[in-house]
């Protein structure tokens, strides 16, 4: 069977898994067979958008006013950059960054995924672990498995049990946690973390995707642990409402990705068009504090209107669980019909 045949069988009985590690294709749990579809008009309820930035027209038109005076921006960065693809705008945006989360060095990747590809993948070895929360990114756990690094999980924000695999632990060690968790709603306890990172001289790394902008710069940084942490991943394509990652750390790590990590090394640079967007963005955020305010009010009055949510009281991610598929099914499709768009995950295991 030639791999043609191979993804159609897997696709008709929709069990596919890809290995990016093996270029593999293996069975796994069976799951619904999924299809793009345009983004649907309606309220929302199942996107990353938190703060609605990404269709807001006056930060657009300030994007829009910054190429009217330098028409420049909007040149493509010709090459990765390491060899062409770098710029004074670039560069300077970075700068300000790295004073704005008030951390030693930053630089840019395209996404969250790529920023998590390349801590791991160019940081971790074989002769280390990574003791990660089991409800980590999947790009986490990609990342590790590029680096041929041993894995374990711990339970679910379980400061007992991760601190009995901290015990057992006897090479350099890798902690992953995300500050906000997505599938659940709820934020990872920071503080007792580092304390725990600091106790077993262990590099903590937070993914603040899901929390950029809703806490402000992110809980780690509203904490003041942002140089507690051996890194961070915030990331533009939710509360910002465009795309693309900055990892924080010090000027070691930073100069270390640059020269190792393949996903910053062999890919085209981010185009000023896009910095542009960044920039403007993180200005706009400042200066509106009112955005997380408004995000505050409608998290409250979902809340008190009735549900019963999981998920953390302040988190913009609010779950409501179900007993059956077919009830989960038939909510969403009723919800649907009156143009409230919302996102089911069913469990599969």
């Amino acid at each position: 069977m030639n791999w043609i045949s191979a993804i159609e069988n897997e696709l008709n009985n929709i069990e596919i898994f890809y290995s990016i590690a093996t270029i593999s294709i293996r069975k796994r749990t069976k799951r619904n067979k999924k299809e793009l579809k345009v983004r649907s008009s309606g309220i929302d309820f199942y996107s990353n958008d938190y703060l609605e930035l990404a269709k807001n027209e006056i930060l657009h038109q300030q994007i829009l006013n910054e190429f009217i005076v330098q028409p420049s921006l909007l040149y493509g960065s010709t090459g990765a950059r390491l060899i062409s693809g770098n710029s004074d705008y670039l560069s300077e945006t970075e700068e300000m960054i790295v004073k704005e989360h008030k951390v030693e060095a930053a630089t840019l990747f395209s996404s969250g995924y790529n920023a998590n590809l390349a801590l791991f993948s160019a940081l971790l070895t074989q002769h280390d672990i990574a003791l990660v929360d089991e409800n980590i990114h999947p790009s986490m756990h990609d990342g590790i498995k590029l680096s041929n690094a041993k894995k374990l999980k711990f339970k679910h924000n379980d400061l007992d049990y991760l601190e009995k695999l901290l015990q057992r632990v006897e090479e350099h060690c890798f902690i992953a946690v995300e500050s906000l968790y997505s599938m659940d709603g709820d934020y990872a306890p920071l503080n007792e973390l580092v304390e725990l990172s600091n106790k077993y001289n262990a590099a903590l790394v937070v993914d603040e995707a899901h929390d950029f902008g809703v806490l402000g710069y992110g809980l780690g940084h509203q904490l003041g642990l942002q140089c507690k942490v051996f890194a961070t991943v915030v990331t533009y394509g939710k509360a910002m409402g465009m795309s693309s990652a900055e990892i924080l750390a010090n000027k070691l790590v930073i100069d270390y990705l640059i020269n190792y990590a393949s996903t910053f090394i062999y890919t085209t640079a981010i185009a000023d068009f896009h910095v542009t967007g960044l920039r403007k963005g993180y200005q706009f955020i400042k200066e509106n504090k009112s955005l997380q305010e408004s995000l505050k009010y409608n998290i409250s009055h979902f809340r008190n209107s009735g549900f019963t949510s999981s998920s953390n009281k302040n988190s913009p991610i609010q779950i409501l669980k179900f007993e059956s598929t077919n009830q989960l099914t038939k909510i969403k499709n009723q919800l649907e019909l009156v143009e409230i768009n919302t996102f089911a995950v069913f469990n599969l295991q």
